[in-house]
Parts: C-alpha cells; sequence; structure tokens
C-alpha cells in the first residue's frame, strides 16, 4: 500500500503541534517570538499607514472618499481610533508573547483587568484627560486648525494643532509647541475666522493731499507686514479715503488680521509710526487723530 501525502489540514495541524507544543525547542521559541515582534511591528506601521492614507491622499484624488477626509474632525478622530488600535495591537502581542513564555493567557488577561482597574483608580487625571479629550472633539468646543484662546490652569493663545487622548497641542505666535493636559482646558475662545481684526481708521488733516496720506498709510501698512509677519496673518488691505457721516473729517481705513492678544501692536507700533509720518503733512498731528478698534466684519459700516 502506497503511502498517500497528507492533505492540507493534517499538514497545518501537524505544523501547529510542532511550533505549540510542549516538544518544541527553545530555539523555536526564540524565532516564534522574533517573527511576533516583527509580525506586531508591521501591523501596527501598516494600521497607521492607512490612516495617513486616508487624510492625505484625498488632496490627490486618490482616495475615494475623499470627500470627508479632509474635515478636521475626521483627522482628529482617525488618529484617535489609530492609536487604540495599536494599543490593542501590542497588548494582544504582549500575551502571546508571554504565552511562548508559559504564562497562560487566560491569566494575563485577567491579571490585566485587575490591574487596569487599580490603575485606573491611582490615574484619575489620566482617566480626566481622556474623557475631556473627547468631549472636546465631539462637542465642537475646538477642533484641528482653529485659532482659539484656551483658559483654565494655564492660558495659552495659538492654532489647535492636535487633539489627542492625553494633550491638546497647540502652535503659539512664537512657533513654539505648548502641550495642555486636556483636564486642564476649562474654557474655549473661538475666533473663527483665524484672528482677530484690528481697524485703524487715520485721519487726514485739514487741507492736505489725501492722495500724499494714503501713500502714507500703504507705506506704514507694508512696513508693518513685512516686519511683524509673524503676527500680522495676513497682508494689511488699506481702504478708499472715507469721510464721515457728517462730513466733518476724511480718513483712511487700514484693517489688520492680527494674533489674538496682540492689539498692542498695532495701538502703538502702527500708530506711532504713522503719527511720526503724518506730521510732514501738519506738525500738529497727535496720537488721537489713530484710533484702533476691534470688531466683527458684521457690524462695520458699509
Amino acid at each position: 500500500m502506497t503511502n498517500q501525502p497528507p492533505d492540507t489540514a493534517t499538514a497545518i495541524g501537524r505544523l501547529y503541534t510542532y511550533f505549540s507544543g510542549h516538544e518544541s525547542s527553545t530555539g523555536t521559541r526564540f524565532l516564534l517570538i522574533i517573527g511576533l515582534a516583527i509580525g506586531t511591528h508591521l501591523l501596527v506601521k501598516i494600521t497607521r499607514h492607512i490612516s495617513e492614507w486616508l487624510i492625505y491622499k484625498s488632496n490627490e484624488k486618490k482616495n475615494p472618499i475623499g470627500f470627508m477626509t479632509q474635515k478636521p474632525k475626521f483627522i482628529t478622530v482617525t488618529r484617535l481610533i489609530v492609536s487604540g488600535v495599536t494599543f490593542c495591537i501590542y497588548f494582544l502581542a504582549m500575551g502571546f508573547f508571554l504565552e511562548e513564555l508559559g504564562v497562560n493567557l487566560t491569566a494575563y488577561l485577567a491579571s490585566t483587568s485587575v490591574i487596569g482597574l487599580a490603575i485606573s483608580f491611582a490615574s484619575q487625571g489620566l482617566v480626566q484627560d481622556i474623557v475631556s479629550g473627547l468631549t472636546l472633539i465631539f462637542w465642537n468646543a475646538m477642533d484641528v486648525g482653529d485659532l482659539v484662546e484656551v483658559s483654565g490652569t494655564t492660558n495659552v493663545t495659538g492654532r489647535v494643532e492636535e487633539i489627542g487622548l492625553r494633550f491638546t497641542k497647540i502652535i503659539n505666535f512664537y512657533h513654539q509647541e505648548v502641550f495642555i493636559p486636556n483636564r486642564a482646558i476649562t474654557n474655549v475662545s473661538r475666533f473663527p475666522k483665524g484672528g482677530l481684526d484690528a481697524y485703524a481708521d487715520v485721519q487726514i488733516p485739514k487741507g492736505a493731499d489725501a492722495q500724499a496720506a494714503l501713500r502714507i498709510v500703504e507705506g506704514v501698512a507694508r512696513g508693518m507686514w513685512l516686519q511683524f509677519g509673524a503676527i500680522i496673518l495676513r497682508e494689511p488691505q488699506v481702504e478708499k479715503v472715507e469721510a464721515r457721516d457728517d462730513g466733518g473729517w476724511h480718513f483712511i481705513r487700514a484693517h489688520f488680521k492680527i494674533w489674538p492678544g496682540q492689539g498692542n501692536l498695532i495701538e502703538t507700533t502702527f500708530r506711532q509710526q504713522t503719527v511720526g509720518a503724518m506730521k510732514t503733512l501738519d506738525p500738529n498731528y497727535a496720537d488721537w487723530q489713530v484710533p484702533v478698534t476691534y470688531r466683527a466684519d458684521a457690524v462695520l459700516r458699509k
């Protein structure tokens, strides 16, 4: 009677018995552990690669669901999910690793549950960070890319770079990365248009050349933009000469989009430079002739 080759199921069963049985050698177990470590690392890399592909490839029109992947909330939630999946992968990999060393997997899971419960009581701050982070995301308190002023145990103004499970990362106008524990955030002020609108109304002296005054204001505003580009978020807009409703005086409005809390730059530097330049038209030109206000576009006089 001839020997028949074993079928696939039998071959897999023998292979499993060889690798997982008690008779397996130390060298085989060592190879299994190395393979497990490499496989875990590759699985984590693939998971992260897929998430970044979903987020960024839509710009290149390679992502079939690109219509939604560039939304900041999608980016934040995707990265949170990836962080959770990565944790689960490492957690299970550690269990299989310990099993190869002779530790029972059921006992490992039970012990980690007890340890996790003990850690949760000892790490209430961590739990608060996670809950606060999820609250910030799903209640639209702020989103990635928003320019915000955050107050609580610390006060920070800047652009939201990332909302994580533990920390919120904000970039301030010094380009510093500020990591704030989520539980420390109690108040959030959002600037939906990406900054603070400052308006300087430069009065034109009576009898002065309006076009000469306009050139002065444009030159000062342009110089401010070139010198303080990190604080002034976009090139200033200098409007045409306008007159008050009562016709008492004419003025030129300069519109600045600036970082919140940096209005002193317009109230002092811009005003001083403008007053100094306008003195060439009127030696008695004074600071009060350049009032600075802050208001939303919706309430501006048409």
